[in-house]
């Protein structure tokens, strides 16, 4: 008997990302050969002995003719991206080599917020008021016709970083300044482009918020789970803490939620592979907040499983199933598991020196707790939001409820304490930048 060949995927991910280890785990299973391109310095002689290929992705076009380069010739059935600054030099690869993929121009509407709003209020969806803004010269909200309650967004981080609610004028002009303080960070400069001095302005949308994840299969979405995010995410900043799975709405509110994210998609023009958007609902309709190419972030992942009818065995996670449909397998029986899931993205409390993590064994005896992740490292300067977008760790639960895994998710969480060494912030006397140094 002759052994089928290996099937080839490159993924496209940054060198901190969690979820490089769930593919690699996953691909082992399937007996798939994974490589990488990656945003690490190309004049380091493979530290991690990955044999990757260096890009910048905040220059995707570059990037992909450097990938293009290296890939072309080899066997290569599918690219992945794994988080939102690698997708677009991902599909210009992808599209370049042939593969099946995203257009870049969808890509790139998805990783600039400016134009997704743009996209969405020509597509004729719920969509807030909204304009961009410079930052420097500093803004005055009085003469950008400004109302209040609005938010404050960078076009193009992740995790909500930089997101600010300004309730007035005093407020606003605040926001404005820490986040062009926050862009001139030398580790985001490194990701800037010609937008990254810019900002979007939108009117503050009341509601609870949910989030989809589901693949892009010929054009269609194939549902995959809906997440409450049980946690009123109100501002001033918007850091997010828990997802559960099933979503408790009525049948009518998720279908309607499965309609708006369909709509959403295809404005935005995707037709393949991993989505995940997020979403604010209340008494006007279902308003699109954002839609991303790529798999839900981080180690959230962890959070859902999924079984085939008509299959026995275990079920598999969300990367494996991200990996089968890569690389054509048909997926169209695989759905979440029955039981209830959830996660916790561990909140950073207030920003400093991470010193010492206390009752991770307590929190993992919780009741219906699956595992407890402690994933920021001990003697590290950690941040708070909106100038953080990294967790202290995450909690997962699973439960024959949502209310369930929500409950063991907190009690776990009431049962971490972390202890933090606040930084002394000093202005520079001649530059008058703020520095932190360690108190």
């Amino acid at each position: 008997m002759t052994s089928l060949p290996a099937k080839h995927v490159v993924l496209f991910a940054s060198k901190f990302g969690y979820q490089t280890r769930s593919f690699e785990a996953a691909a082992r299973r399937l007996g798939i050969q994974l490589g990488y391109v990656t945003d690490r310095c190309h004049e380091l002689n493979d530290p991690w002995g990955d044999q990757a290929i260096a890009v910048r992705f905040a220059h995707p076009e570059e990037a992909a003719a450097t990938a293009i380069q290296s890939l072309r010739g080899k066997p290569l059935d599918a690219i992945l991206a794994l988080g939102d600054a690698p997708a677009v030099a991902a599909s210009y690869t992808a599209r370049g080599l042939g593969l099946r993929s995203n257009h870049p121009a969808a890509v790139d509407a998805c990783r600039n917020k400016l134009r997704t709003r743009e996209v969405f209020r020509d597509a004729g969806l719920l969509n807030p008021k909204f304009r961009d803004v410079a930052l420097s010269p500093a803004p005055e909200p009085s003469l950008l016709g400004i109302e209040y309650p609005c938010v404050l967004k960078p076009l193009s981080l992740s995790a909500s970083q930089g997101v600010m609610r300004a309730n007035s004028h005093q407020e606003f002009r605040a926001a404005a300044r820490r986040l062009s303080r926050l862009l001139e960070r030398p580790d985001l400069l490194l990701k800037g482009n010609e937008t990254s001095r810019l900002a979007l302005v939108e009117e503050y949308i009341p509601g609870i918020e949910v989030a989809v994840e589901g693949i892009m299969i010929d054009g269609e979405l194939k549902l995959l789970a809906i997440f409450d995010k049980p946690d009123p995410l109100e501002g001033p900043f918007f850091e997010e803490t828990i997802y559960v799975t099933p979503l408790r709405l009525n049948v009518k509110q998720q279908a309607a939620i499965h309609r708006a994210a369909i709509q959403s998609i295809h404005a935005l023009g995707l037709t393949h592979g991993p989505v995940h958007a997020e979403f604010r609902i209340n008494d006007r309709g279902i308003w699109p907040l954002e839609v991303a190419p790529r798999p839900i972030g981080g180690m959230c992942a962890a959070a859902l499983s999924f079984v085939s009818t008509g299959k026995s065995g275990q079920p598999i996670g969300l990367e494996e199933l991200v990996l089968r449909h890569a690389v054509g397998e048909d997926i169209s029986s695989w759905q979440r598991e029955p039981a209830s899931s959830g996660v916790m993205m561990i909140p950073v409390p207030s920003s400093g020196i991470l010193e010492q993590v206390e009752g991770v064994e307590a929190a993992q005896q919780v009741l219906h707790v699956t595992s407890v992740q402690i994933t920021a490292r001990l003697h590290d300067s950690i941040l708070a939001w909106p100038e953080g977008s990294s967790y202290l760790g995450f909690i997962f639960a699973k439960a024959e409820n949502p209310a369930a895994a929500e409950r063991a998710l907190r009690e776990a969480h009431a049962k971490l304490h972390f202890q933090i060494n606040q930084t002394l912030a000093v202005e520079h006397p001649i530059t008058g930048k703020v520095l932190n140094l360690d108190s």
